[in-house]
């Protein structure tokens, strides 16, 4: 008895210091990397509504992701307990009993069920152990034993759900559900949760396939079995009729999620602003209009649509097929550069009004003209006269765009551009009055931006006035065929024919598209008002955008003006309509060109009424020699007015001459050896009553032009003061700068 009592106590002593020496051990357990070495994970873009638009592959070639319990569906996780570890939440890393039965299941050859713990499979594939060893299989149990001292169980449980297999290459339970499932995984059902829980013990052979896996089918059904009786419900025969197969890897808006996964490189999930049912909508509005239009040679297009009051991406198409290499698909012609021809006309419009130059009915000159070296012409290789400016810019003529560019202050629309974060590639004041035709290179982006700013503005430096915007967006409401009602909208040909834009504004919506090709091919003939813009307009239809036009701003004003002159109607003026104009800023005066008259007896004008008999009272219009010969030029002749009679000395007070060339404060350089370079054209508008214009450099005299011809001058280097006088002595001045070229 004795002996008894002594061997007991000896055990209860060796028991306790085995209990000491075992919470030791616990205790100072090394603590390991919870994750693989380098483990790195894909990264996934989402739509506004947390759909997957995109998911990339890990430098390793895989699909995976990193797995919160919280963010998994609870039948996820009850189902993958109830297939590897029952015990999971009872145990520290190995259970005790299910390996003391695994191995009586070894001695005794009987299938008992494996031993390992969901912490032990973890250990197994973060460690790349060799479990069929005894070595393999006590270090496995080390291992789970470790981990859960310094990790806890859900630490560990989300490590397995983030890197165990589900065939392929695909690993983790959140690319498995968006691969096989087509879901995220807090979305999962039951069966689709069981039948993902059976795959990391055979990954190979339960791998969904397209046609169904049996192997794959049968494991879920006894898993699905065995999760109903845990649940005391009845068994369904749809649990093994149910099958995994792949869904198509998410590619969607590539481009954009390309573009996002490199702007944010440490975010592995990004959730953007594109609206998937509008890019979808867009894709296929694009890919239809190609379709049709191949035979012109037109193979590719890109399109942005912009939600102006928050400036966000709803839509970004860079192609019209990213894996199609026949047209080198991957290239995104939305962030590409590119001349955008006139697509960029109406900021100098809007900067014109805010500089007070213009408004929209003043009459602009499109006739021939030349700016110093460079000769702008229409792309229709016509003139149309003198027109309103707002019609001009709805037409996109370009001698009147070149002529406001080169009359804005401060820098005009290089500094603007700039200060609306366009990044031009060329020092500042390089590009010249090249800029208005499309002179520079810009993105699609950048372009839709910048209309989206005539909306609501991003708060940049240097952006345009509320009524200049409103003035802007008014002068681009056309009704052209097939253009959406209310759409105030743009175009644009690039130099060449190699680039199509068109821009529109509907609403709060901003939507441009570009139309070409990315090998530069020209498409000669092709205008952009033939093949963006009917892209645009057919997109905008598809699309159902809306909204109503923006309100007229407080300091915009509706008057009455003048039809033919575009100044304010005065008593004599019966061609009348209405117009827009800010207040305080616009050029606003009284037609001037609308005058009532006295006639004699022989049609001649007087001066006064003198008591001479058979005087009449008329109305005559009173336009400036120049400007009547551009009516001629244009087909649209204005009568002129009658001659002063040769007995009266009377002069009308008409204004002095405006030179139009040279322009004031430029510098001009000649090019010495070219002779059809080495001249500079002197013109100027004069009254109506002005038939000759005589010049002046400095003290010198040059010689007598016609008020609608100029006179060409031969200058030399050097800083000069020019001067027109017109035969009433009238004169006007400019300053101007040569230099000579070699």
């Amino acid at each position: 008895m004795k002996t008894l009592r002594r061997w007991l106590k000896r055990c209860a002593w060796g028991s306790g210091i085995l209990a000491i020496v075992l919470w030791v051990a616990w205790l100072l357990l090394p603590k390991p990397a919870l994750l693989p070495p380098g483990a790195e994970f894909s990264r996934v873009v989402l739509d506004r509504d947390g759909r997957v638009l995109f998911i990339a592959l890990t430098p390793d070639e895989k699909y995976r992701l990193p797995a919160k319990l919280a963010d998994l569906s609870p039948e996820m996780i009850a189902a993958t307990l109830e297939m590897e570890d029952r015990r999971f939440y009872s145990h520290h890393g190995a259970d005790v009993r299910s390996l003391a039965r695994s191995a009586w299941g070894v001695v005794s050859r009987q299938r008992l069920g494996g031993g390992s713990t969901l912490t032990m499979q973890y250990t197994r594939l973060r460690w790349h152990l060799d479990t069929r060893s005894v070595w393999g299989k006590l270090t496995q149990v080390f291992r789970a034993v470790q981990l859960e001292r310094h990790y806890g169980k859900t630490a560990v449980a989300e490590a397995y759900f983030t890197f165990a297999p589900y065939g392929g290459n695909v690993e983790g339970v959140e690319a498995a559900s968006l691969l096989w499932c087509g879901k995220q995984a807090h979305d999962l059902s039951l069966r689709e949760a069981a039948a993902l829980s059976v795959i990391p013990q055979s990954p190979t052979k339960r791998r969904p396939k397209t046609g169904g896996n049996p192997n794959l089918e049968s494991a879920q059904g006894r898993l699905m079995a065995r999760l109903r009786v845990a649940r005391g419900e009845p068994a369904s025969e749809l649990d093994t009729a149910f099958s995994l197969r792949p869904v198509a890897v998410p590619r969607l808006a590539p481009h954009f999620a390309r573009k996002t996964i490199s702007a944010q490189p440490l975010e592995l999930t990004v959730r953007t602003t594109i609206d998937l049912a509008k890019q979808q909508t867009i894709e296929r509005s694009i890919t239809d209009f190609l379709s049709r239009e191949r035979s012109l040679g037109l193979r590719n297009a890109a399109a942005i649509l912009v939600h102006a009051p928050t400036h966000e991406v709803r839509a970004y198409v860079g192609s019209a097929g990213f894996f199609d290499a026949a047209i080198c698909g991957q290239v995104d012609g939305v962030k590409a550069r590119r001349s955008p021809g006139s697509a960029l006309k109406p900021f100098i419009y809007g900067l014109a009004f805010d500089a007070g130059l213009i408004h929209p009915r003043t009459l602009l000159d499109d006739a021939p003209r030349r700016f110093s070296s460079y000769n702008p012409e229409n792309s229709d290789r016509g003139f149309l006269g003198p027109i309103p400016a707002g019609e001009a810019l709805r037409r996109s003529r370009n001698v009147p765009a070149v002529e406001l560019l080169a009359r804005l202050p401060g820098g005009g629309l290089d500094f603007f551009l700039r200060d609306s974060g366009v990044k031009l590639a060329r020092p500042p004041g390089e590009y010249g009055l090249s800029l208005a035709l499309g002179g520079a290179e810009v993105s699609l982006e950048e372009v839709a931006m910048l209309y989206a700013a005539l909306i609501a503005p991003a708060g940049r430096k240097g952006e345009l006035s509320p009524a200049a915007r409103w003035l802007v967006l008014d002068a681009l409401r056309g009704s052209e065929a097939g253009a959406p009602g209310g759409l105030a909208w743009k175009t644009g040909t690039s130099h060449g024919f190699r680039d199509t834009w068109a821009c529109g504004v509907m609403g709060e919506w901003v939507m441009c598209v570009w139309v070409g090709n990315f090998d530069g091919k020209a498409m000669p003939g092709l205008f952009a008002r033939d093949t963006a813009a009917p892209l645009l307009f057919q997109t905008v239809t598809r699309l159902g955008l809306r909204g109503k036009f923006p309100p007229r701003p407080a300091d915009v004003a509706s008057v009455e003006l003048c039809g033919d002159s575009g100044m304010l109607a005065g008593a004599h003026c019966t061609h009348r309509t209405h117009g827009n104009f800010i207040a305080g800023v616009s050029p606003i005066e009284v037609c001037s060109v609308h005058r009532e008259i006295l006639l004699d007896e022989n049609g001649r004008r007087v001066a006064l009424t003198d008591g001479r008999p058979g005087l009449r009272r008329v109305v005559a219009e009173f336009w400036p020699a120049q400007r009547l010969e551009q009516f001629r030029r244009a087909g649209l002749p204005r009568k002129e007015p009658p001659q002063l009679a040769r007995d009266d000395s009377a002069r009308d007070s008409g204004a002095p001459p405006r030179i139009v060339s040279p322009q004031n404060a430029l510098t001009y350089v000649l090019h010495v050896g070219d002779s059809a370079k080495n001249s500079i054209p002197l013109e100027a508008d004069a009254a109506a009553e002005a038939r000759e214009i005589h010049w002046f450099a400095g003290v010198h005299y040059l010689g007598a032009s016609t008020p609608s011809h100029p006179l060409m001058w031969k200058a030399a280097p050097g800083r000069w003061m020019i001067q027109a006088v017109d035969d009433s002595g009238r004169v006007a001045k400019t300053s101007v700068t040569i230099v000579a070229a070699h």
